[in-house]
């Protein structure tokens, strides 16, 4: 059996109930609460999702898309248990982490031991060190870093140590060498949950290189993935996937450039003759248009995968199953630049069966048992299973 997992990375659909603890912005005290980015991206933008429509997006409760009369899908909600709205956090507990803390964070830039530290580790000096949006700081920091070839170490709202270097300035070996650095000093006491190359290009004000982005994660502990992997099936991850997991519990690795990419090679995937699970991260909906608060590109990159998923669908083969969930919101009309506290979308299709509703899963972790239920793998972890057999 095959299962594909296709991760629309931040297509949250409406607010938590505990969204208000969650602050974006000290111009809305409110935090999160009110967040709810695919039907603000459809409000603002016009766009039409007919094919995700047709699987079943209009049923989700409170997403205003139009409620087809006879859905192709299964359709639902996700809460998330942990305490979190970012990338590792919803991806952990997709595999059954449900995590009592969340991951530190250090809105205030990183402390002296650590930078200290760091620019022991790579023999040379640094620039920033502060919570800053991604292209902005390549625009402020860009020029002084081409002339001194000190690498731009920035932060967000997430568990993040990202480093930007330019690539004619700092070869990508050396830049992810540096990651592979400050991995090691971020344990323990100022363990983060990711550390970032992010290579830039080109002329002031620069442009971003996505393609050779490089995450550095946390080892997680025991999860889903490695039951899979234990159990002898393929555990394919595209995208941005394997190294949310340290490369823990996966057979092969796929890089992806973007996404139209990952949709690209995840299709060759469904197409070969493999026994497990695929598992893909769609980043461009939150990395390029999220972040950005470009709700126009938002609802572009939405309607192109609308376009392609009728290809998808139709390379899901009898008795396999397709699940497309989201892992936090990162609502491009929202306050700030970072994600909100969302439910996750999710979407089921598998041929031949009766569509039905999913309800409202109360954790992540439902993911992570269902697919072990389908696999026919043993879980004893968190989650309850929605497979349809």
């Amino acid at each position: 059996m095959k299962i594909h997992v296709i991760v629309l990375d931040s297509v949250g659909v409406g607010a938590l109930p505990d969204a208000h603890l969650f602050s974006n912005s000290s111009a809305y005290p409110r935090g999160d609460e009110g967040s709810h980015t695919i039907n603000h991206v459809l409000e603002q933008t016009g766009i039409v999702l007919p094919n995700l429509e047709a699987l079943g997006l209009g049923w989700i409760p409170t997403v205003k898309a139009t409620r087809v009369a006879k859905p192709t899908g299964s359709y639902g909600r996700m809460r998330e248990v942990s305490m979190g709205k970012d990338t590792s956090t919803g991806h952990w507990e997709f595999m059954g982490i449900q995590l009592e803390h969340p991951f530190q964070v250090f809105p205030d830039g990183y402390p002296k031991a650590v930078m200290d530290a760091f620019q022991t580790a790579i023999g040379r000096g640094w620039l920033c060190n502060k919570a800053y949006s991604g292209t902005d700081v390549i625009r402020d920091y860009g020029a002084q870093h081409l002339e001194t070839g000190f690498p731009i170490v920035y932060t967000s709202a997430d568990s993040v140590f990202q480093i930007a270097t330019h690539e004619d300035r700092v070869p990508l070996e050396t830049l992810y060498r540096w990651c592979k650095e400050a991995r090691a000093i971020l344990q323990n006491e100022f363990a983060v949950a990711r550390v970032i190359a992010r290579p830039f290009r080109g002329l002031h004000p620069f442009e971003r290189a996505g393609e050779h982005r490089k995450d550095y994660s946390l080892v997680p502990p025991a999860n889903a993935l490695d039951d899979l992997l234990a159990a002898g099936l393929d555990v394919i991850g595209l995208g941005k996937i394997p190294d949310i997991y340290a490369g823990r519990g996966f057979t092969q690795s796929i890089h992806t450039d973007n996404n139209d990419d990952g949709v690209q090679k995840m299709l060759e995937i469904m197409k070969s003759n493999f026994h497990g699970l695929a598992f893909l991260n769609l980043v461009d909906f939150d990395a390029k248009y999220g972040h950005r608060r470009d709700v126009l590109g938002y609802g572009k990159a939405l309607e192109a995968f609308d376009k392609q998923l009728p290809e998808i669908l139709a390379n899901v083969s009898s008795g396999d199953a397709l699940y497309l969930v989201s892992d936090h919101g990162n609502d491009p009309t929202w306050f700030g630049s970072d994600h909100t506290r969302e439910h996750a979308m999710l979407l089921e299709y598998q041929p031949n069966t009766t569509a039905r509703d999913l309800g409202e899963r109360s954790t992540f972790a439902d993911l992570a048992a269902t697919i072990c239920e389908g696999l026919q793998v043993p879980w004893s972890g968190h989650g309850t299973s929605f497979y349809i057999k």
